[in-house]
């Protein structure tokens, strides 16, 4: 587990990052490798701590001890056998994951945690620029098919899966290129979509077949697909925006982060067209929502020429270092500072959007107030406005990076399909739905949540998926066992 007095040795290093002003005028990556000695220190900083809390931390189940170890004394290859093992796509994790696993580190009770979602980054790309990295067909054919609706995440990790046990799997998407959130909702400074393109022309070389420009619930129906397979995953997201309901919300100039996102990712692709509404250049941008979304929406406002931007949250700063209430190894609410953040705007906190206000239908002005949190004896606590706190923003541009409350489920109820009262796909701890043979997994089921969560459900459902298909036994691995695949 790297060099035992190593953590005691080495503080935590991060990845170099470009400079800010250079970032902005282009879409690239804003993050550079680390140097091949630093990378083995950090590695190196890995405790021989036991009870490795991180493999709890990890939805995947990822062997982290095992993998730094091996990084460390410059068995990279090893390292990206060991990764794969547990992650068909560490090259995401490593750029997108909040990294759970560094929250759950040991080292984290009191300094800096060992760096791993960085180490996932350098280990899967060092496997690509070194050829390591090959399509796996399967040596044969199980003559059984699979639909996953969805190539997003959670899609892509399930059909991965599924394609190695043997089945074959076609997987449906309703834009016309394919990766879900993945090519749509990121921006290309967290993530170019070469390295997705580079994944989808190896999954297509193993044998998942890609669909796209089908809208299924659209213009194919649910039960249509279903009577094409002998088994469906649902695993289309949820898109579905939390809204705004206050007065003015129908002004010209109130947009929802994800058509926000979508539009710019579609421009810097090259397969998209302008729209004035949706560009922030000399505009006065407010972002509602304080989040990765928001973040991602403020960094985009910034490269786009925004002649102001403020992020604004509606609950209160988040203390700097960990509270009471908070202790490890739970996820640490604290106060954080994005890429995005870093490179401008404002942030504004526990303020209360009351209204819109706007001439001949164009957004102006935001009428907002101040917030706190009151909590009753019972331990329950509940925002209350504050008086003579009211204040006006200025804004011709209102982003709402507010959440998501679930799927677009229409046309589910024609399989049968069960909605939870939340409003996702309900499925058992099989990951199966009501309807036989149809399976949801991601965002579809979860609720919006993290991409190492959705992947970690693809696999999941992908193995209860080949057991429905084999009779009962699958070959696929459990979560973090040691597997070929």
């Amino acid at each position: 587990m790297g060099k035992p007095t190593g953590f005691t040795e080495w503080g935590r290093v991060h990845a170099p990052k470009r400079d800010k002003q250079e970032r902005l005028g282009d879409y690239r990556e804003f993050t550079l490798p680390l140097a091949a000695e630093e990378a083995k220190r950090q590695a190196g900083r890995c405790m021989d701590c036991g009870v490795p809390f991180c493999h709890q931390g990890c939805p995947l189940g990822n062997l982290i001890p095992d993998f730094n170890e091996a990084v460390y004394r410059g068995r990279w290859r090893e390292a990206y056998e060991l990764l794969s093992r547990t992650n068909g796509f560490p090259e995401m994790t490593g750029r997108l994951c909040p990294a759970p696993c560094e929250a759950a580190c040991v080292l984290a009770i009191d300094r800096d945690p060992v760096t791993i979602e960085q180490m996932e980054k350098e280990i899967s790309e060092r496997a690509f620029a070194e050829g390591w990295v090959k399509p796996r067909p399967p040596q044969q054919r199980t003559g059984r098919t699979v639909g996953v609706v969805g190539s997003g995440p959670a899609g892509l990790a399930a059909a991965a899966q599924l394609n190695a046990a043997g089945h074959t799997v076609t997987v449906y998407e309703r834009d016309a290129h394919v990766g879900g959130l993945l090519r749509y909702g990121i921006p290309d400074f967290k993530l170019e979509k070469s390295v997705v393109d580079r994944r989808i022309a190896l999954m297509e070389a193993e044998g998942v077949v890609f669909r796209t420009g089908v809208d299924v619930g659209g213009s194919v129906s649910f039960r249509e697909l279903r009577g094409r397979h002998d088994a469906l995953l649902l695993a289309m997201g949820a898109r579905r925006a939390r809204e705004l309901e206050v007065e003015g919300r129908e002004l010209s100039g109130v947009v929802q982060a994800m058509e926000y996102l979508e539009h710019q990712n579609r421009l810097v692709g090259g397969h998209g067209e302008a729209q004035a509404r949706l560009d922030a250049s000399g505009r006065n941008v407010v972002i509602l929502g304080g989040g990765d979304t928001g973040s991602d929406c403020l960094g985009t406002a910034l490269r786009q020429g925004a002649k102001s931007v403020r992020q604004v949250e509606l609950f209160p700063a988040p203390p700097v270092i960990r509270s009471a209430e908070n202790p490890w190894p739970r996820w640490p609410v604290v106060f954080r500072t994005s890429s995005s953040q870093e490179e401008g705007g404002e942030r504004a906190f526990a303020m209360m959007t009351k209204r819109l206000e706007g001439t001949e239908g164009k957004l102006e002005r935001l009428h907002a107030v101040k917030v706190e949190v009151q909590r009753s004896v019972g331990g329950g606590a509940r925002l209350v406005e504050v008086p003579g706190s009211e204040t006006t923003l200025e804004v011709d541009l209102l982003i709402l990076a507010m959440g998501f409350t679930g799927p677009e489920t229409t046309g589910l109820e024609e399989l049968g399909v069960a909605i939870s009262p939340r409003g996702t796909v309900q499925v058992d701890s099989r990951f199966a739905t009501s309807a036989e043979g149809v399976y949801g997994a991601g965002d579809a089921s979860r609720g919006a949540s993290l991409i190492v969560w959705a992947l970690s459900d693809g696999r999941e459902a992908a193995k209860s998926i080949d057991a429905y298909l084999s009779g009962g036994v699958s070959v696929l691995p459990t979560r973090g066992a040691d597997s070929p695949f």
